[in-house]
C-alpha cells in the first residue's frame, strides 16, 4: 500500500456516504449515519469493505470538525465562543459517539467476512479494534468527556502568562530569546521573571493535575486495571514494548547520555569563561557573539523552510506550499495564544495544520522542521484507503519529525548565510539531540511514579519529582537558590496535562532519527527513499515492521543507545574542532 510516487497536490476526500454540504452541529444530525451503519446488512466481503469505507468517511468528517475546534481555540484562548464550541463537542457529541463506536467495532469483529480481509493490510487495525472493545466501559464515557475539557485548561492558564522586560510585555516564549543575550545580568533577570511568573500559577496547575490524576485513575479502575499507567499502555497500543523497557531506557540515559550532557555543559562553562554555570547561561553565547537570528518573522521562517525542504526533496517543499495555500499555518507567538507547537492532521482535507510560537530563535527553526516532518507524514499517509490506516504509532510519527531536524541540517544555509553561524546552529542542534534525553527520561519516570501512586499528597509529588530531577540532571549546572522553582518545574511540560504518557515516544523516536541520519550520511537517496516508504505505510504495519521499512532497528537496549549516542557525539566533536 506504499505511495510510491508521492504528490503534494493533496485532494480532499470525496464524500459518498455523508452529504457534501453536511457540517457537524448537533448529535441529532449525526446519529442517523451511525444508525444506518449499525443496522446495515453485511452479506459479503465486498459489503464489509464498503461498510468500512463509509465508516471511514464518517470518521474523517467528525475528526476534522473536532480538530478545527481545537485549532481555533488554541490560536485564541481568550475567545469564549471558540472555547464553548470545543467544550460542546467534548461534552455533547463525543460521549454519544463512543457507544456507537463500540457497537460498530463489535459488528466488524463479529462479521464472518472479517477473516477474508487482507491480513497484511488489516492486521494492526483489527488488533486495535479488539483492544478498544476490551477497554470500552460505558461508565467511562462521562469521565473521558470531562477529561477532554479539563486537559485544555492547561493552555488557558499558560496562555495568559507574560513578563515585562524593558517596559514591554512578552509571552514566555518570546522572553526566552533574552536568555541568549551576552549580558549575563539581563539573562538572570529575565530567567527569574519567567520562573516567578510560573510560580504564580503553581497552585492552579497542582490542583488541575490532581483532578486529572483522580479521574484518570477512575477510568483505569473501571476498565479493570490496577492503575492508569497500565490502562494507558493498553490504550496507546504499546504492543511492542513494556514498562520494563521504559525503566531500562531511563537507566541507559543515566549511564550513556548524562556523561555527554556533562561534557557539553563543561564546554559551555569554558566557552563563556564562567566559574559557575547557572540555568540562565545554557543558551548564551560569549560577549561579542550575536545570538543566532535565523529569520525575521513567521512569513520569512516559512519561506526559508520551504527553500530548505526544496533542496532536500522537492516533494517536501511542495507539502508546505500546499498548506500555505490553504492557510494552514499559525506560526508567531502572541498573547492569548496557547503555548507549544503541533502538527494537526486533518483527516478529510489531508493537508494538516501547523501551530507554533515562533519568536525569532534558533529553536524555532528546529520546531518548524520538526512539525514539517509530521506534515509530510500526513501527506504520505493520506492516500491510504481508510482513516484507521492513517492512525500510525507515535513512536514512528516522531521519527518522521525528529529525522527531519537532522536530515535538513545540510541545507540550513538558507537560514544562516555565514559559515560560522551555520556551524554554531548545527552544534546547537546536536547538543539538543543529546540534552533532550535526560528530560524525556525525567518526565517519563515521573509519570510512572505519579500513576503507580495515585493517592499521593502534594508534598510526596514534589519530593518524588525532585528526587527524579536530581538523579537525571547535569551536576555541572549550579541550581543553588532555585529550589522553589525546581520543585514545580514539571508544570511547564504540557504533555503531563494534555497527553499523559506521551513522552517516551520522543526518546524512542530520537534513537530512530539518529539511525536515519546515520543512513543518510552513507547514502542520501536510499535513506530518503526508506523514509518515504515507511511513512507511506501509515499504521498498516507493526512498530518493528515500520522501523524495518525505514531501514532502522527497533531496539531500546543500553548497548544500542550507547552506539547511537557515540555517533552523535563524534559528529558534534568534528564540528567543534572545525
Amino acid at each position: 500500500m506504499a505511495n510510491t510516487t508521492p504528490t503534494a497536490d493533496i485532494q480532499k476526500l470525496p464524500r459518498e456516504f455523508v452529504p457534501k454540504d453536511f457540517t457537524v452541529t448537533t448529535w441529532e444530525t449525526l446519529e442517523p449515519f451511525f444508525k444506518e451503519l449499525s443496522e446495515r446488512s453485511i452479506n459479503s466481503k465486498s459489503d464489509l469493505e464498503q461498510w468500512l469505507k463509509d465508516l471511514s468517511e464518517l470518521e474523517a468528517v467528525i475528526s476534522e470538525d473536532a480538530c478545527w475546534r481545537q485549532i481555533k481555540m488554541t490560536c485564541d484562548t481568550t475567545d469564549k465562543a471558540l472555547e464553548d464550541a470545543f467544550t460542546y463537542f467534548c461534552m455533547e457529541i463525543q460521549p454519544r459517539l463512543q457507544p456507537y463506536s463500540d457497537k460498530l467495532n463489535r459488528k466488524l469483529i463479529d462479521s464472518p467476512f472479517v477473516e477474508e480481509l487482507e491480513p497484511a493490510l488489516y492486521h494492526t487495525y483489527l488488533r486495535s479494534v479488539r483492544r478498544s472493545i476490551e477497554l470500552f466501559r460505558p461508565q467511562n464515557i462521562p469521565i473521558q468527556a470531562e477529561l477532554s475539557v479539563l486537559q485544555q485548561q492547561y493552555g488557558a492558564i499558560a496562555g495568559k502568562m507574560t513578563v515585562e522586560v524593558d517596559g514591554k510585555e512578552f509571552t514566555l516564549q518570546q522572553a526566552a530569546k533574552f536568555l541568549e543575550s551576552p549580558e549575563r545580568n539581563l539573562r538572570r533577570d529575565v530567567y527569574m521573571k519567567v520562573q516567578n511568573r510560573r510560580l504564580q500559577d503553581k497552585d492552579a496547575f497542582n490542583h488541575l493535575y490532581s483532578e486529572l490524576i483522580q479521574k484518570r485513575q477512575q477510568v483505569a479502575v473501571n476498565a479493570g486495571f490496577e492503575n492508569y499507567r497500565d490502562y494507558k499502555f493498553a490504550e496507546l497500543g504499546r504492543f511492542d514494548y513494556t514498562k520494563e523497557d521504559c525503566f531500562q531506557f531511563h537507566e541507559a540515559v543515566k549511564l550513556h547520555v548524562l556523561p555527554l550532557v556533562d561534557q557539553i555543559n563543561h564546554y559551555k562553562k569554558q566557552k563563556l569563561g564562567l566559574d559557575d554555570l547557572r540555568p540562565w547561561d545554557l543558551e548564551a553565547e560569549p560577549a561579542n557573539t550575536e545570538p543566532l537570528r535565523p529569520f525575521t518573522n513567521g512569513k520569512d521562517l516559512l519561506a526559508k523552510t520551504e527553500a530548505c525542504f526544496e533542496q532536500l526533496n522537492p516533494f517536501f517543499a511542495g507539502c508546505l506550499r500546499k498548506m500555505d495555500e490553504l492557510k494552514h499555518f499559525d506560526l508567531e507567538s502572541r498573547k492569548g495564544k496557547a503555548p507549544g507547537g503541533y502538527n494537526c492532521p486533518l483527516a478529510e482535507s489531508g493537508a494538516p495544520f501547523i501551530f507554533m510560537n515562533a519568536a525569532g530563535q534558533m529553536s524555532d527553526v528546529t520546531t518548524i522542521v520538526h512539525e514539517g516532518g509530521h506534515a509530510i507524514h500526513s501527506f504520505l499517509a493520506h492516500p491510504l484507503a481508510l482513516s484507521a490506516f492513517k492512525e500510525y504509532p507515535m513512536e514512528i510519527a516522531e521519527v518522521a519529525s525528529m529525522s527531519m531536524e537532522l536530515l535538513s541540517m545540510d541545507h540550513w544555509d538558507v537560514f544562516f548565510k555565514d559559515k560560522e553561524e551555520l556551524r554554531r546552529a548545527k552544534i546547537h542542534q546536536l547538543e539538543r539531540v543529546i540534552t533532550i534525553f535526560p528530560w524525556i527520561a525525567i518526565i517519563d519516570k515521573f509519570q510512572h511514579w505519579v500513576y503507580e501512586n495515585p493517592q499521593h499528597t502534594l508534598e510526596q509529588r514534589e519530593a518524588s519529582w525532585l528526587s527524579i530531577l536530581n538523579e537525571l540532571s547535569s551536576s555541572v549546572v549550579n541550581q543553588e537558590g532555585l529550589e522553589q522553582f525546581r520543585a514545580c518545574s514539571w508544570q511547564r511540560q504540557l504533555h503531563l496535562f494534555e497527553v499523559p504518557f506521551y513522552y517516551i515516544e520522543y526518546g524512542i523516536a530520537q534513537l530512530g532519527a539518529i539511525g536515519m541520519w546515520m543512513q543518510y550520511q552513507q547514502n542520501h537517496q536510499e535513506a530518503l527513499d526508506n523514509y518515504i516508504k515507511a511513512l507511506s505505510l501509515g499504521g498498516t504495519r507493526t512498530l518493528p515492521e515500520l522501523y524495518e521499512a525505514a531501514g532502522l532497528k527497533f531496539d531500546l537496549s543500553p548497548a544500542h543507545i550507547k552506539k547511537l549516542m557515540d555517533f552523535v557525539h563524534e559528529q558534534m566533536q568534528a564540528l567543534l574542532e572545525n
